[in-house]
């Protein structure tokens, strides 16, 4: 019998909370530890359809990216969105586990994969803690095995995730060696990324100020969307939990999508 908690457990070692920042909520956020699960979906974001989904196949456990709920609750009704969904996943007896930003920094962790898609060699944290590892931290810095043109790290960002088409800030005939990532809304990490000697910032979004003072910097960078730099990882942890409890079913949002949309 596989309980909440064992589940929560087996995260909680893949992406240690001590790594997420001191702002998130991470680790069990809804449910009872005890419950017996058989039924989990992973998501990105828990959405009113990607909770329709885990009501109507009958989950016991979502294992989201982003928590719900994210900040603390005065009250808890369906005036809002958020209470909506939380009150209909508790009356479903749905559980609700959030690795997040430990998620983001683990040594097997959604940058950990992103800087492995591209290829890079001699992958290491962007920012390691004072009080942690030097194998451990946010964001990931590495090489490529040749310097590149800023245009062609574009297309292999394009072909990596299937894109028709990608947001960018730089000169195209800049050459690219160093390169670091940060997924998410990881323009944050840009002057990091200049510190460390990188040559291009790859994440998901960034303000209009961060990608004019990257042009300043002279640091390409790529803006993959939020919502690619992230939804792959949750495909992986899917397979990863299905991995290390055989006798469940795990799957990943069949109706979660990118909400921003190209006209």
């Amino acid at each position: 019998m596989i309980r909440t908690a064992d589940v929560n457990h087996f995260i909680s070692q893949l992406a240690p909370l001590e790594l997420a920042e001191d702002w998130d909520n991470v680790g069990l956020l809804v449910g009872d530890s005890a419950a017996t699960v058989q039924r989990v979906m992973t998501c990105l974001t828990i959405t009113p359809e990607s909770a329709r989904e885990a009501i109507d196949a009958k989950a016991d456990l979502i294992v989201t990216h982003h928590p719900l709920p994210f900040r603390p609750l005065k009250r808890l009704t369906t005036d809002d969105p958020t209470g909506k969904i939380l009150l209909q996943l508790i009356r479903a007896n749905i559980a609700v586990i959030s690795p997040h930003t430990a998620f983001d920094s683990a040594s097997t962790g959604i940058n950990q994969m992103l800087a492995e898609r591209f290829s890079l060699e001699n992958i290491k944290p962007l920012v390691v803690a004072d009080d942690m590892a030097p194998h451990i931290g946010a964001g990931r810095t590495g090489s490529l095995a040749r310097q590149t043109k800023f245009a062609a790290l574009l297309e292999q960002a394009k072909s990596i995730f299937a894109l028709p088409n990608i947001r960018y800030a730089g000169d195209l005939e800049q050459d690219i060696k160093c390169i670091a990532m940060a997924c998410g809304s990881g323009g944050s990490f840009l002057n990091k990324a200049a510190s460390a000697g990188c040559n291009a910032l790859i994440t998901g979004e960034a303000t209009f100020h961060t990608c004019l003072e990257a042009k300043a910097l002279d640091i390409g960078l790529v803006l993959l969307g939020h919502y690619t730099s992230e939804r792959f990882a949750l495909e992986v942890l899917a397979d990863r939990l299905q991995k290390q409890f055989s006798e469940m079913a795990v799957w990943c949002s069949r109706n979660e999508s990118d909400p921003i949309q190209f006209a």
